[in-house]
């Protein structure tokens, strides 16, 4: 079932979200779902706060980020109650967007590698680094979690140049071409 994404301005992106087990009700279906509104959106991550739920699980497909012939390199998977242990490599900078603040890009720094700790979806623990666009995407959906969007990094002008699109977003102006949930005002 497609679920519709919260847009910039819900609180639940804001808090830091709660670690969950693996007896947590429905997550087998909760997981699929965010597979196919993930899939729905053109996204390529999708964290459980960015559907209201204010759990530690994010799920990404980073296939399409990895030039073309090398999306097989692209890390597609789930994680849980993940716990980014280690950073190295150089701060590298790209121009990221996201599911919850349609038609807004911005330049942010993020590590060139990551060393995470998770659970994937049959609660198998993994500690695995990563680098490139698949810690990219994985920090950006990291910071989800932490209740943490990619504008809070932007640079105090880009910031000031975008701050009415966001509100706009806040109030419910968005063209987004899938389904959102809007602050109710």
């Amino acid at each position: 079932m497609i679920l519709p994404i919260y847009a910039y301005g819900q609180p639940v992106l804001k808090k830091v979200a709660k670690p969950i087990t693996k007896d947590y009700p429905g997550l087998e279906k909760l997981i699929a779902d965010m597979w196919e509104t993930m899939e729905n959106a053109n996204g390529v991550g999708l964290a459980a706060p960015q559907i209201g739920k204010s759990i530690r699980l994010f799920l990404i497909d980073a296939g399409p980020m990895h030039d073309e012939g090398e999306e097989h390199l692209g890390k597609r998977g789930v994680f849980i109650n993940a716990e980014i242990l280690e950073e190295a490599g150089d701060d590298c900078s790209y121009a990221e967007g996201c599911l919850s603040i349609p038609d807004i890009t911005g330049e942010v720094e993020r590590a060139e590698e990551i060393t995470i700790r998770y659970y994937d979806e049959n609660f198998v623990e993994h500690t695995e680094t990563f680098d490139g666009m698949n810690a990219r995407v994985i920090q950006h959906e990291y910071d989800h979690i932490e209740g943490i969007l990619f504008t809070e990094y932007l640079k105090p002008l880009k910031r000031r140049m975008i701050n009415r699109k966001l509100e706009k977003i806040k109030k419910g102006e968005a063209d987004a071409k899938y389904r959102m949930k809007f602050i109710r005002t």
